[in-house]
């Protein structure tokens, strides 16, 4: 057993200063085959500093040896010493067979410090000169996924598809070609991918990217197989939830829905999200309590959860409940920015409970922001009208009448209000 040999022995034991002893014996008498054995065996073991030295030993043996540089760059890599890599890898001549590889290791490093195009054109550079080098096409496609240039992601791993093994240092590109396709929008297409994919190995991210994918392509019924096959696996998989949630929505199974919503809440009771649509489903199957109780753990959440709050003031000017509305909106008052939809809310519940004035002062709030919104206009025109201001009240039913013509009602309105 030579010295180095005997090193990592000693490493391997814990023995920390017999190794070191055996570490200055390879650098003062050791071969160059061992001096470059144990700097490559130290460098995975995470010995950086000594494999460095070990390097730069035999680099000055060696000076136009490419592989020594190159191997030397990816550990000044690891070391974050990254202008020191540069210089090597800058270094390693052109018609060294290490340089493509050192073209790979310069594009890694400008895509880490945000120099996407310097990055692309080194890669670009060695796909010219090892054209069927399926590593070089890889590296091209997680770089352009990184960019969001999701097409031409696409397209590096189509050609990555037509060699025979589909997997590329441990990766899928099945999986990554469904995800380019997907973020790139292309849901349809992805989904044969992800199929082919989930046949190799049945992994959870990846199920659930493919039911969500489903989701977002219409394909309900593909999505519910896929989220429920997840839940199987993994019940506390918690994203599932939302999903499964909306596509049996989707599915007019209302019943269900909700009570997947109810499980995934045990399983997250801090999504908000989840709260907010479980409310909605509640609506849906005319369970009021439970909706409002599901709004307000949403707010409780994040108090400044609009869609819930004005979900929650829906169902309380439904039920009349116009002091509990004037509480909510009052709330998102004091924080300033608040939705117009809260004016128009206060407006009613401030009619309703003959509070005119301040009625009139949010519905004029509202105005500017509504005056497009016919149910808006409806809910102020007849306001205006009961509160004697004729001339105002013709001047929302002309627009109504002027949004749509055909509607004797407003016409009607507007015949009587002409007296003012």
């Amino acid at each position: 057993m030579n010295n180095a040999e005997l090193m990592l022995k000693y490493i391997e034991e814990q023995n920390l200063s017999k190794a070191e002893k055996q570490f200055k014996k390879v650098k003062i008498s050791g071969t160059d085959d061992e001096k470059y054995m144990l700097a490559t065996s130290l460098a995975q073991y995470g010995y950086l500093d000594e494999a460095k030295e070990l390097y730069e030993i035999l680099l000055r043996f060696y000076p136009d040896e490419g592989e020594l540089k190159l191997n030397l760059a990816e550990l000044l890599v690891e070391m974050d010493q990254d202008d020191e890599a540069l210089q090597y890898l800058e270094s390693i001549s052109k018609d060294d067979p290490n340089y493509p590889a050192s073209l790979l290791v310069e594009a890694d490093l400008y895509e880490m410090q945000g120099l996407f195009e310097v990055s692309e054109n080194k890669l670009l550079k060695a796909k010219e000169i090892v054209p069927d080098e399926s590593v070089v096409d890889y590296a091209l496609g997680e770089l352009y996924m990184t960019q969001g240039r999701f097409l031409e992601a696409a397209r590096s791993f189509s050609i990555l598809l037509t060699e025979e093994s589909n997997v590329i240092e441990g990766v899928d590109i099945n999986s990554r070609m469904a995800e380019a396709l997907s973020a790139g929008g292309a849901f349809e297409d992805a989904l044969a991918y992800y199929k082919k994919s989930l046949k190799n190995k049945t992994d959870i991210d990846l199920l659930f990217a493919y039911g969500l994918t489903a989701y977002q392509s219409a394909q309900y019924k593909v999505a519910i197989r896929a989220f429920k096959q997840l839940r199987d696996i993994d019940p506390h998989y918690h994203s599932l939830y939302l999903y499964l949630a909306r596509s049996l929505e989707h599915e007019e199974k209302l019943d269900e829905a909700l009570e997947v919503a109810e499980a995934g809440l045990k399983e997250d009771e801090f999504n908000k999200d989840l709260h907010y649509f479980a409310g909605k489903l509640a609506l849906k199957i005319g369970d009021e309590n439970k909706a409002e109780h599901f709004f307000r753990q949403a707010l409780v959440l994040d108090p400044e959860y609009t869609e819930s709050a004005i979900s929650l003031n829906r169902l309380l000017i439904h039920q009349e409940r116009y002091e509990s509305v004037l509480e909510i909106t009052e709330m998102f008052f004091e924080g300033g920015g608040a939705d117009p939809q809260f004016h128009w809310d206060a407006a009613v519940s401030y009619q309703h409970t003959e509070q005119y004035a301040q009625a009139l002062n949010e519905y004029e709030h509202a105005y500017n922001d509504l005056k497009n919104n016919q149910d808006f206009l409806v809910d102020y025109g007849y306001f205006l009208m009961e509160e004697g201001n004729g001339r105002a009240a013709a001047e929302i039913f002309k627009m109504l009448a002027e949004k749509d013509p055909a509607n004797e009602e407003w016409i009607s309105l507007l015949e009587r209000l002409e007296e003012y």
